[in-house]
């Protein structure tokens, strides 16, 4: 797992850090590497997770990125949402 520059991932709370292994896991199995683009920094929506930290951004596997979003809704369950972003994908902890 690899942090960009800046990217600071002290703040997650426990279930969104609980995450992290998980989407390693998926990316690895998609032969590439996580990359944590941001968390609470940064500017997002309002409302957003981000600020609350319970979300991540994470950047885009160079190929097969609508499988690679199936394979990680699938082993995070239904308390996470993963959104494909324009150039991102967003992982937040969001227990209906």
């Amino acid at each position: 797992m690899l942090l960009k520059a800046g990217v600071d991932i002290s703040r997650l709370k426990r279930e969104a850090r609980r995450s992290l292994p998980i989407v390693a896991a998926v990316f690895a199995a998609f032969d590439e590497e996580l990359v944590i683009t941001s968390t609470y920094e940064g500017t997002h929506g309002e409302g957003s997770l981000h600020y609350s930290n319970d979300a991540y951004d994470v950047r885009e596997p160079l190929k097969n990125s609508a499988s690679a979003v199936m394979q990680l809704k699938a082993s995070l369950g239904s308390d996470y949402d993963v959104v494909l972003e324009a150039d991102h994908i967003h992982i937040e902890y969001d227990p209906k």
